[in-house]
């Protein structure tokens, strides 16, 4: 497609968009559906990030519904702190809290009632008009305002029956467990992302720029406190609920009037008894002071009032079977089994997958399949196995074992050193070869200029890219490539190319590093290259003669030997070298150096003959290694004048020091 059409395609859609959206928004007319309008919008930003330069201030992208798009984020000061409540986790924590209560004020009554879990907001009257939403922010100083956003969420009220002077009201805007389960299945239809639970969809929603997508998804609010009001007189919270219920105020339902602990904790325990029924979520059950006057006298700190508490309810725990234990290979090559039940309902959403962590995990619960498991959710989000009904344990279970093969390449898996993980250490897994493509291409790698993340996914999943050797045969696609836009236009692609091929040259430690052997890194990977000169020195070096170079430990050695005995290590790194990729150091190899060559050197304080980086680079042509820092493997510290921290800390650990003219003595006695 040439510039004129693109251009012809951005009218044609910015007409028929803004159409539907007169339509929607000025008519209340829709002619296509939610999912057509969807499409045509989606074409629209398709283009414009495509073509950035042709974004105008009046596409439809650019504006909020029928209107002028408004400052996304506006910061606006609040007129009563929006605090937290303390949360409270048990029995003894409500009853020490209404009794120190009763012990400060006289007579006082508590409202029980539902703790929404949702997104707290402020809505603000003058002379019965609403007029500005803003969200809780920090609480203290300034929220956000999401006016437009609020304006067309329908329990909202525009304009009140009576009209006091100013009314500012607090509220907690949420999502029924219905809505949240059509979003969901429209953000499926539509390829994007899902939500992980209402409350997550309610706050993304808020905070949308188009109040479009506001409207569409139906959020609901309920009122649970009055923050400011002038030109009437309220003085409890009783009132302020009468007052707004008959102003048409969604308030929260069924709250209780309490005057001990006793009352307070069976309306507690009465919300408890029923909250899996409601049509939307709650996290707990707030206990406030009724009246305002003694609400003052409570006070709060800095961070909650006194006045009020939050009891949380424990998570909602049901048994379920466990039908199997999956296997999965994440980007690091760490093995995650996944428990996969019959599924169960918890506050409010279908579950039926948990993690089980490792094996370590499994042993400890004895979690076997055809297992009665206990499942719950942790901070009413993430689904957790607790543990097992053995009373229901089928007979003829067998204990699971993580198998020793990866289940994604079939290479051996290890367990990592102190860890309880398991990993597969098999570089060309496919399961890793995103993660490892990044860490090849990266800054302390091979350093591809224009090689993102992005580009890489594209690559690997148009099937150009299979393992790193692949990275550069993609000139041979060049046309392809520049076709389908895969790294940008021809220009770009271009470029891309370029660093590919540029970065042969580099020297073997970037090669080295990008290998992704397990504990090596570019520290490693220059000193491994110093010592043996080049990497196939080093394929051929056994796991004793590994261990000589300084800060390879047995395990990393091993690590390092078997990466290149693995026949499919063996055919990449023949794959790589046919292709140009440099494995061999610029340093030459001298002979008669063993008084360097292998040692690790540290400078401190100041030389008259070398800077540091000509001391260093005396010592690396020979072999040696510069460490910036003192340790039990260092070898030599050469102390100039003014000699700090380095120079006590060898002598602690009666490492060898050197005057400079020992030093140079010692490099002049190898010529």
């Amino acid at each position: 497609m040439n510039i004129s059409e693109i251009k012809a395609e951005l009218i044609q859609l910015r007409k028929e968009i803004k159409k539907h959206n007169k339509k929607y928004y000025e008519d209340d007319a829709p002619e296509i559906s939610d999912f057509e309008y969807d499409k045509l919008m989606s074409r629209l930003k398709k283009i414009e990030a495509d073509y950035p330069e042709f974004i105008t201030p009046t596409s439809p992208t650019q504006m909020v519904g029928g209107s002028a798009r408004r400052t996304a984020g506006k910061l606006v000061p609040h007129d009563v702190p929006m605090l937290s409540l303390q949360d409270v986790f048990s029995r003894e924590e409500v009853e020490n809290f209404v009794n120190d209560t009763i012990k400060k004020i006289d007579n006082p009554e508590f409202i029980v009632e539902e703790k929404i879990d949702g997104l707290s907001l402020a809505l603000r009257y003058r002379n019965g008009e609403f007029f500005q939403a803003v969200t809780r922010g920090d609480g203290i100083f300034q929220g956000e305002d999401v006016t437009e956003n609020a304006r067309v969420i329908e329990d909202v009220v525009q304009k009140l029956i009576d009209t006091p002077a100013y009314f500012e009201i607090r509220g907690e805007v949420y999502m029924t467990k219905k809505n949240f389960t059509a979003v969901n299945s429209r953000q499926e239809l539509l390829g994007l992302k899902t939500f992980a639970n209402p409350r997550n969809c309610a706050a993304g929603t808020l905070r949308q720029l188009d109040s479009r997508i506001v409207a569409e998804r139906h959020l609901s609010i309920f009122v649970f406190n009055l923050q400011a009001v002038e030109g009437i007189n309220i003085q409890s919270h009783t009132e302020a609920y009468d007052f707004m219920r008959k102003n048409g105020i969604k308030i929260i339902h069924d709250y209780k009037i309490c005057r001990n602990f006793d009352e307070v904790w069976a309306a507690v325990e009465k919300i408890g008894g029923y909250r899996d029924e409601l049509e939307y979520d709650i996290d707990g059950a707030v206990i406030k002071v009724n009246n305002f006057s003694q609400r003052t006298e409570l006070g709060a700190t800095s961070k909650f009032p006194r006045w009020a508490i939050a009891y949380k309810y424990p998570p909602t725990e049901k048994e379920t079977v466990l039908k199997k234990i999956e296997l999965s290979v994440g980007r690091t090559g760490r093995i995650t089994p996944t428990a996969l039940f019959e599924p169960v309902t918890l506050n409010g959403t279908k579950v039926e997958r948990a993690t089980l962590h490792n094996q370590d995990f499994i042993d400890g619960l004895d979690i076997r399949v055809g297992d009665t498991i206990k499942v719950y959710k942790s901070g009413e989000i993430i689904p957790k196995v607790s543990g097992v009904n053995l009373d229901k344990r089928p007979e003829n279970s067998t204990p699971f074992k993580i198998p020793d093969v990866c289940p994604a390449c079939g290479h051996k898996i290890e367990r990592e050193e102190n860890a309880a993980d398991f990993r597969c250490v098999n570089p060309n897994c496919p399961a890793q070869l995103e993660n490892h493509l990044l860490n090849f291409v990266g800054r302390a790698a091979m350093d591809i200029k224009g090689l993102g993340e992005n580009a890489l996914l594209k690559l690997i999943d148009e099937g150009y890219i299979k393992n790193i050797a692949d990275v550069y045969k993609l000139k041979t696609y060049r046309d392809e490539l520049i076709e389908k836009k895969i790294l940008g236009r021809e220009k770009n692609t271009d470029k891309v190319l370029a660093a590919i091929d540029e970065s042969k040259k580099n020297s073997p430690v970037k090669l080295l590093t990008g290998l992704g052997i397990f504990g090596v890194g570019s520290a490693a990977a220059k000193d491994l290259i110093q010592y043996f000169g080049g990497l196939e020195e080093i394929s051929r070096a056994t796991v004793e003669e590994l261990q000589n170079v300084p800060d390879v430990g047995e395990i990393t050695a091993r690590h390092i030997a078997e990466f290149f005995s693995d026949e499919e290590n063996v055919l990449l790194l023949a794959e790589l070298k046919n292709l140009g990729l440099n494995f061999k150091s610029e340093i030459p190899k001298t002979e008669g150096t063993s008084k360097i060559r292998g040692k690790s050197f540290v400078f401190t304080g100041e030389l008259e003959n070398f800077t540091r980086a000509e001391a260093s680079k005396l010592v690396e042509e020979r072999g040696g290694i510069v460490r910036g820092s003192v340790s039990k493997r260092t070898d030599f510290v050469v102390a100039g004048d003014s000699a700090g921290s380095k120079l006590k800390k060898a002598n602690e650990l009666g490492i060898k020091i050197l005057s400079e003219t020992e030093f140079i003595f010692m490099f002049g006695g190898e010529n």
